[in-house]
């Protein structure tokens, strides 16, 4: 198709050669705006916190604890409000299997 244009000067090199050069003048007309935003802080500055026992508030308040009837102690799970029971460190949920350490 384009093999009749011979006089026009626009070949397939010529026009990939211009769209590098139009590309590169893009990005460094973009290249400022990206180097006047505020740089980012690293995260060793942000606070590391350590996950806090869902339960830790309830205890302070509420200092009776909650026996099942086989005396066990157990919580209510937060995910489906089932019974929680002590194994180790960690509470379980029976009937979802949520779990965190105390």
């Amino acid at each position: 198709m384009f093999e009749n244009l011979n006089g026009s000067g626009l070949g397939r090199r010529s026009f990939l050669r211009g769209s590098v050069m139009f590309a590169a003048v893009i990005g460094v007309s973009v290249l400022p705006a990206f180097a006047q935003q505020a740089p980012r802080k690293p995260d060793d500055e942000k606070k590391k916190e350590e996950p806090k026992d869902p339960f830790a508030d309830s205890d302070k308040k509420d200092e009776k604890k909650l026996v099942d009837a086989e005396g066990r102690e157990y919580r209510v799970c937060p995910q489906c409000a089932y019974n929680m029971y002590k194994q180790g460190r960690m509470w379980v949920c029976e009937n979802c299997g949520y779990s965190y350490v105390e």
